[in-house]
C-alpha cells in the first residue's frame, strides 16, 4: 500500500475538485509572522555553511537558526549545557556517552530525524572523509579542494580532528538511544558533542545533493529556520520551518546582508533598511542610541582577542623578541580608549566558567616597557622589518587597535611594519612576511581543551599550518584531552599557559571580546553570550506596538 503523506492528499484534493486551490493560497496569505533584515559584516569566510567547514566566529552568529547539536547551551545564561537534539544523556564510563534522542524531529526537507541520521552525521563520509584522507589545513577561506566530489575537502577533516581526536564511533542501542565512544578517556565528552561541529543532519540530503559544495551551501538540519537562498559574499535567506519541534517559529523570514563597512550598516539601520546591525564599535553606541527608535545590546562573550606568532620568521624565531612584544602593550589602554571600559583585560586565555580548571591567580603579560627594552636588547635584534598582517577590520576595533600595537613596539625598538590584506587565505599563507597576526579564540564549552589545545596544540591551526609548535606544549595537550585526574589536568593546564604566553609566546591575550548588536527598540530580543543569534520563540517577545 503506499504511503499517503498530508501533503500528497492536499495535493491529489486540489487536482480532483480544484476547490482546494485557494484556501491553500489563502493560508499562505495570513501568514503574517514579521520577516527581519540584519546587516552582518561577513557571512561565512568560507563562503559555506557547513559548519564542520565554516568555523568562524561570523558563522557562529548564523548556524544557530538552521542548525543543531544534540546537546545545546545555554547561550543567553550561563553558558550551562542543557538538552538539545537529546532529551537525555548518561556517562556509560570514562570513554562512552549515552544520549537519548528527541522523538518527532522534522528535518527542512521533511524527513524525521533517526538514530541513522545521527550515526551518519558522526561519519566518514561527513566528518572523516574516508579512510586515509589528510587534515591539516587552515580554517580560513573560500573552499576549493574537494568542492566538485562528494570527498569533503581537508580543512574539514582538521577540524573533525580538533573538535573529536579520540573519537572512535557512534553506536546504535536502539531507535531512540545512541552512544558515542570514544578511543581514549575525555572527561569533556559531552561538551565536545554540544560543538556546532557535531550538528545533526539529513543522511538522505547529503546523498541527494550534488557535491560536497552544493550541500555545503545548503545544508539540511533540523533548526527553526531552513536555508532558501545563500548567495556567497551577498546574503543568506532562512525561511521559518514550521514542523519545528520546538514549536511554531515566531519570523516568517530571516535575511543576513553583507555590509562590509560600519557606517553603511549604521545608515541601512537608520533608515528602516536593516532591522538589526552587528558589530557595532563602542564608540558608535551612544550615537546610535540618541534615536529612541534603536538600541544597543550586547557585551562580554567567551572569545578573546590576540596577537598571534610566527616563531619560524627570522626576527621572531628567538622567544626573547615576542616576550618583549607581550609586555609592550598596555592592555588597559586599549580597552579603555578604544572600548570605552565595555570590555576588560582577562586572565590569559581562559574564562570563569571552566570551574574549578580556571587559574585565578594567573595575569597576561605585564606591562613593563623598561623589561620589554632589555628582553630587545638581549636578543640581539638588529632592526630589521616585522611585518603585521592585517584585515580592515574583521574584528571590531581592528585597525585602531593595530595602530596603538605598532606605536607601543616601535617604542620598545621594534620595527614592525602593517601589510594590509584582503582575507584569511591571505593572512595565513606561508611565506616571508608572516610574522604577526590577528585573531581571536572562543571557548565552546566549559574546559581549556575547547580553546588552548585546539587552537594551538598539535591539531590546532597555529601547529597545522606550521607558524608555532612546542614539544612541551604538545605533550601535555595529548595527555589533557584524556587525563581524568582534575588536579593533574589542572596543573598540566597552568605549565601550558606558562609555556604558551611567557616562555615561548604562540600569541598574547589583548582582551576580553564584547559583542555589540544595534537594532530596533520594539523588537523584543536578547543578546547571547555568545556570537550566536537566537530567534527561537523563547527569544522572541514579538514586536511592540
Amino acid at each position: 500500500m503506499t504511503h499517503l503523506t498530508r501533503r500528497h492528499a492536499l495535493g491529489l484534493g486540489a487536482a480532483s475538485t480544484g476547490a482546494l486551490i485557494l484556501p491553500r493560497f489563502a493560508i499562505a496569505q495570513a501568514d503574517n509572522r514579521p520577516s527581519i533584515t540584519i546587516a552582518v559584516q561577513k557571512i561565512a569566510n568560507s563562503n559555506t555553511l557547513e559548519t564542520l567547514r565554516e568555523q568562524s566566529n561570523v558563522g557562529t552568529r548564523t548556524f544557530y537558526s538552521y542548525a543543531e547539536s544534540l546537546i545545546d547551551t545555554d547561550w543567553a545564561g550561563d553558558l550551562s549545557l542543557r538538552p538539545g537534539l537529546a532529551t537525555a544523556w548518561r556517562r556509560i564510563d570514562d570513554r562512552t556517552v549515552e544520549l537519548t534522542l528527541r522523538q518527532g524531529v522534522t528535518f527542512h526537507n521533511g524527513e524525521t530525524m533517526t538514530a541513522e541520521d545521527v550515526a551518519f552525521s558522526f561519519g566518514s563520509e561527513r566528518m572523516w572523509g574516508g579512510a586515509g584522507q589528510a587534515g591539516s589545513a587552515g580554517l580560513f577561506g573560500s573552499v576549493t579542494a574537494g568542492a566538485a566530489g562528494k570527498q569533503p575537502p581537508a580543512e574539514v577533516v582538521a577540524v573533525a580532528r580538533r573538535a573529536f581526536p579520540g573519537f572512535e564511533k557512534i553506536e546504535i542501542v536502539d531507535p531512540q538511544t545512541v552512544r558515542f565512544v570514544n578511543k581514549t578517556p575525555d572527561v569533556t565528552l559531552e561538551g565536545r558533542i554540544s560543538r556546532n561541529v557535531g550538528i545533526i543532519v539529513s543522511r538522505k540530503a547529503f546523498a541527494e545533493a550534488g557535491s560536497w559544495l552544493d550541500w555545503a551551501r545548503k545544508p539540511v538540519g533540523t533548526g527553526p529556520y531552513g536555508i532558501a537562498e545563500f548567495k556567497p559574499d551577498q546574503s543568506l535567506t532562512l525561511v521559518a520551518h514550521d514542523a519545528y519541534w520546538g514549536g511554531r517559529p515566531p519570523l516568517r523570514q530571516i535575511r543576513f546582508v553583507e555590509v562590509p563597512e560600519t557606517a553603511s550598516r549604521i545608515n541601512g539601520l537608520r533608515s528602516g533598511e536593516y532591522d538589526f546591525a552587528c558589530d557595532i564599535p563602542p564608540d558608535q553606541i551612544s550615537e546610535i542610541e540618541k534615536n529612541p527608535r534603536h538600541e544597543v545590546l550586547g557585551g562580554l562573550i567567551a572569545n578573546h582577542r590576540l596577537t598571534t606568532f610566527d616563531k619560524t620568521h627570522p626576527q621572531l624565531e628567538n622567544p626573547l623578541v615576542r616576550r618583549a612584544m607581550t609586555h609592550a602593550i598596555d592592555r588597559q589602554t586599549i580597552v579603555d580608549a578604544l572600548w570605552g571600559g565595555r570590555t576588560r583585560v582577562p586572565k590569559g586565555l581562559q574564562w570563569e566558567f571552566y570551574g574549578d580548571m580556571f587559574i585565578a591567580d594567573w595575569a597576561v603579560p605585564a606591562f613593563d616597557p623598561k623589561l620589554a627594552r632589555e628582553l630587545v636588547k638581549q636578543s640581539g635584534y638588529k632592526g630589521d622589518t616585522i611585518p603585521y598582517r592585517l584585515l580592515n577590520n574583521y574584528y571590531t576595533g581592528q585597525v585602531s587597535t593595530a595602530q596603538v600595537l605598532i606605536e607601543s613596539w616601535r617604542e620598545i625598538g621594534l620595527n614592525v611594519e602593517i601589510e594590509s590584506k584582503e582575507n584569511f587565505p591571505q593572512v595565513l599563507a606561508k611565506g616571508p612576511t608572516r610574522a604577526v597576526r590577528d585573531w581571536s579564540n572562543s571557548a565552546a564549552f566549559n574546559d581549556p581543551v575547547a580553546s588552548i589545545t585546539a587552537q594551538h596544540g598539535p591539531t590546532g591551526q597555529q601547529w597545522q599550518i606550521g607558524e608555532w609548535r612546542n614539544d612541551e606544549m604538545g605533550k601535555l595537550s595529548d595527555e589533557l584531552e584524556t587525563s581524568t585526574d582534575r588536579a593533574r589536568r589542572k596543573a598540566m593546564f597552568r605549565r601550558i599557559l606558562e609555556i604558551c604566553e611567557r616562555e615561548d609566546p604562540a600569541y598574547t591575550v589583548l582582551h576580553q571580546t564584547a559583542n555589540f548588536t544595534a537594532k530596533r527598540r520594539d523588537i523584543q530580543w536578547k543578546a547571547a553570550q555568545a556570537f550566536v543569534m537566537d530567534f527561537r520563540a523563547r527569544n522572541w517577545g514579538g514586536i511592540r506596538s
